[in-house]
């Protein structure tokens, strides 16, 4: 059976890198009997479409207006899947990852030991990356590894493949990054997820998403407990209400000394009144991981609707939204 890769390259204003980018992407791939390129246009101001034309993409996703990373790469994941991709590889438009790796990407799916395939930056090893962001790559990983029980060394890395059955799984829900969640999802749904050590070559521009290391932190790091409370709420609120609850026995303690070994349970009005207020807080916290607990199942049957929606969506032969073919500029992009 012939199988397609479709590689895709979700873009924003990016007709300085994209050449580049699509030159380094390879035509052909062992096991892989046709490759395709997929250019998403965020809602780009730029000649973006036309460069993307003029290097010979195959397709265009092109959204009528900026819509963000993640709905970006999820436009992108529904367009192959439409285009009858039988492997998808998702990498980015500034040419931060080598695409003379992507063989070695999609390998341990062409041998069917793999449904997923992130590509490991060794991101300690990367010069440009701060030691903040260094970090925080690290701690995200880490979140990312006890939340979907694999074991992912680069879970921030958008160099990634999927097979056809774990691609049509995926659903991101989170407006910011796709990155952490499509791979809790795909370790929450049992999706046999590897790695592969990947080359990054130099920077060619400063991030579009950050422009500081700080606001990298500041986007990043609520992002990671946001998605840590989506999918493990129980964990979560249970053990931000153990933290209150000990703060709560806390200003307890001064009434229940003086109450057990002076007999004196007269005074102490302030700390019977926070450890109340704590208490209740507590309580709560303790009430809202249960109510979300029971959420994440409803969210679990939701996604397995979303999942049968696309498959009879492929078998009806709807065609992929936003969609253009690509070829030279015709329209509006050859008077740009």
């Amino acid at each position: 059976m012939a199988m397609k890769l479709i590689i895709q390259i979700p873009c924003l204003n990016e007709e300085q890198t994209l050449p580049a980018t699509i030159a380094d992407l390879p035509r052909e791939v062992p096991g892989i009997d046709e490759v395709e390129f997929l250019v998403v246009d965020d809602g780009s101001t730029d000649r973006t479409v036309k460069v993307a034309r003029e290097c010979g993409v195959d397709h265009i996703v092109r959204l009528t207006n900026n819509k963000g990373l993640a709905a970006g790469f999820q436009a992108g994941l529904d367009a192959c899947l439409k285009l009858g991709a039988d492997v998808v590889v998702n990498t980015d438009a500034d040419n931060q990852y080598d695409g003379a790796d992507v063989p070695k990407l999609v390998a341990p799916i062409v041998a069917g030991e793999a449904d997923m395939v992130i590509g490991d930056r060794q991101v300690d090893q990367i010069d440009h990356f701060s030691g903040s962001k260094k970090g925080l790559q690290r701690i995200g990983s880490w979140v990312v590894r006890r939340l979907s029980g694999t074991e992912v060394s680069d879970a921030t890395s958008g160099f990634r493949a999927y097979n056809r059955e774990a691609a049509l799984q995926l659903l991101v829900v989170d407006n910011f990054t796709y990155t952490l969640e499509s791979l809790i999802q795909a370790g929450k749904m049992l999706i046999a997820v590897d790695e592969v050590e990947i080359g990054t070559n130099p920077k060619t521009r400063e991030s579009r998403l950050f422009d500081s290391t700080g606001a990298y932190v500041r986007r990043n790091a609520p992002a990671i407990l946001r998605i840590y409370a989506r999918y493990e709420p129980l964990r979560a609120f249970a053990t931000a209400g153990a933290v209150v609850l000990f703060f709560a026995l806390c200003a307890w303690l001064p009434f229940l000394i003086d109450w057990i070994f002076n007999g004196d349970s007269t005074g102490h009005i302030q700390s019977l009144i926070l450890g109340a207020v704590l208490f209740i807080a507590a309580m709560q916290l303790f009430a809202l991981g249960v109510i979300g607990d029971l959420l994440a199942g409803q969210r679990v049957m939701t996604q397995r609707v979303f999942e049968r929606v696309r498959r009879v969506e492929l078998a009806l032969g709807v065609e992929p939204s936003h969609y253009e073919r690509g070829g030279k500029p015709v329209g509006r992009e050859s008077a740009e």
